[in-house]
């Protein structure tokens, strides 16, 4: 991967949380995924992926998490909070646009999640994208460093303002 979901990542986590956010984990790094993703001290968990393997029908972010995907889907994640996001290209890759944040988004919902952050398709350029799980909504937070960087900051604004209202986190001012 080129680096920009764990940059985009530390932006979300600012953005949202500021001091009070966790330090993000690489999922290839982690031992026990289960003990990692039901940490009762977390108020939920907010993941991302790059589309790396375009057209695939599963291991499409092309890093750690086409490893574990499958294990997610086994675990017991009831009323655990989660919000996926997802990087891409839309004009590159436009009929694969954010591919890998609907196959986050079906792992998490499969073990019992609680999926927050949908997010509309309006603004995207894309042709297909396997993320945008009914039309005209995704399944989270689509971003596209390479041809609307300059949306970037404000998606992100409004996204985590709304996943934090939706995980019912309060973050002190």
């Amino acid at each position: 991967a080129t680096g920009k979901t764990q940059e985009l990542l530390l932006l979300l986590l600012l953005q949202a949380l500021g001091a009070a956010a966790n330090d993000p984990v690489d999922i290839g790094d982690v031992e026990d995924l289960s003990a990692a993703l039901t940490d009762s001290g977390l108020d939920g968990l907010i993941v991302g992926a790059p589309t790396w393997n375009t057209g695939a029908d599963e291991g499409r972010s092309g890093t750690a998490w086409d490893d574990v995907v499958g294990k997610i889907q086994g675990l017991d994640l009831k009323g655990r909070k989660v919000a996926v996001f997802g990087c891409g290209d839309q004009h590159g890759y436009g009929d694969y646009f954010c591919d890998a944040m609907e196959e986050l988004y079906s792992s998490f919902a499969a073990a019992g999640a609680d999926m927050v952050g949908k997010w509309p398709t309006e603004g995207y350029e894309h042709s297909e994208s396997k993320a945008e799980v009914e039309p005209g909504v995704f399944c989270g937070l689509a971003l596209d460093q390479d041809n609307q960087d300059d949306l970037t900051e404000g998606r992100i604004a409004k996204w985590t303002t709304q996943v934090m209202t939706e995980m019912n986190v309060k973050v002190a001012a």
